[in-house]
């Protein structure tokens, strides 16, 4: 326990009674009581989450863009105005994920990366070490003095804006996947983002971590409610989004995660871990599944690491659980290719085979249940 990292807030979710865990060397909350009701409320109202264990990191200098050309699969070129957002993968020269961030891009010579709590260490060491290899003299600098909370809802936005009411001018026209930076409130500057991991709408606001406790409290008086990381869980499978070293990681490919769309290969750039992909193509089909029922009764739950049998050949669920508003089993799998929407394939529970009919993702979004 005492090896932990804790983010600012570690004190705030003990005060309110949260079940904390080992979240990747983290202590952070699973939940503050119920898990249902907090995934119900991100799904029907508005709910906030901790993610400062996440590591935003500030680019610097002349040849930022021409680095991030190079750095990522997806295409830079795409940022235009100051503030756009993009969600890439980070490949390694075998076209593997080393791991999936967001991207902003507020000025040529400035840009900003959010990136996973477990992989920050890692990304760093390789942002740097490219940077000196191929000469872009960029200066790289991780803001541990920042801190990040998601506040995500079909009313998260109108919440956001009566807590922090400087907020509303500059992030009333944002159009999803944009940021604008508020520099006076009474929480100091505030980067607020019209992005999520929830397939809701809503904020994820980049906060000084000495003003991030105050922020979260007058959220609390708004009605926004604390979530825990089991909710995040539940709403970011439903939203058909990965979650890596799970999904995907060093030695998958994003073709073989559903990440196709995040890999622009009609641009000339030499991106690293391009010609992999290329070479290689993609092997794997990555598909939803929905556990089906027998004489009503569903026969298990599809959780991680089960075997999928198909008339292809054998897959594997990277990601399951039950999901709250389709009350179904329902899960990510990596099959054989020719494996489509609307063929029955069987998954090995506990010994037996029961069947699942493959989805085309997300199973939900924006609160409505799209895989039926």
């Amino acid at each position: 326990m005492t090896d932990l990292k804790r983010t600012p807030l570690n004190a705030t979710h003990r005060a309110l009674g949260a079940r904390m865990v080992d979240f990747g060397g983290w202590d952070m909350p699973v939940n503050y009581g119920s898990q249902i009701d907090e995934h119900h409320a991100v799904r029907r109202d508005a709910g906030m989450f901790d993610v400062s264990h996440m590591c935003a990191v500030d680019f610097s200098g002349a040849r930022v863009r021409e680095f991030f050309e190079c750095a990522l699969a997806n295409n830079v070129g795409k940022l235009q105005t100051p503030g756009r957002a993009l969600y890439s993968c980070l490949l390694n020269d075998e076209g593997g994920v080393i791991d999936d961030l967001i991207v902003y891009y507020f000025a040529e010579d400035f840009f900003r990366v959010v990136v996973n709590a477990g992989t920050a260490e890692k990304d760093i060491a390789w942002f740097n070490r490219l940077n000196a290899e191929r000469g872009f003299d960029l200066a790289i600098a991780p803001r541990r003095d920042l801190a990040i909370v998601a506040v995500q809802g079909p009313n998260a936005r109108a919440k956001v804006w009566a807590t922090v009411p400087a907020v509303q001018q500059a992030t009333e026209p944002l159009k999803p996947f944009n940021a604008a930076r508020v520099g006076v409130t009474p929480f100091g500057e505030l980067t607020v983002a019209r992005t999520g991991y929830t397939g809701e709408d809503g904020f994820e606001i980049i906060v000084s971590a000495m003003q991030v406790d105050a922020l979260w409290q007058a959220l609390r008086q708004h009605g926004v409610a604390p979530c825990g990381l089991g909710a995040r869980d539940t709403l970011r499978l439903e939203a058909g989004m990965n979650l890596y070293g799970q999904d995907m990681d060093e030695v998958v490919s994003p073709l073989d995660a559903g990440l196709a769309w995040t890999v622009d290969l009609s641009a000339p750039r030499d991106f690293v871990g391009r010609a992999a992909l290329e070479a290689n193509g993609s092997q794997r089909a990555f598909v939803g599944l929905i556990l089906q029922k027998e004489n009503g009764k569903a026969l298990g739950v599809l959780r991680a690491h089960q075997q999928v049998q198909t008339p292809a050949g054998l897959g594997e669920i990277t990601s399951g659980t039950f999901s709250p508003t389709m009350q179904e089993s329902i899960a990510f799998a990596r099959v054989p290719n020719g494996v489509q929407p609307g063929d029955t394939v069987q998954v090995l529970i506990r010994d037996k085979a029961v069947n699942a009919r493959v989805v085309k993702l997300p199973f939900v979004r924006n609160g409505k249940v799209l895989a039926a």
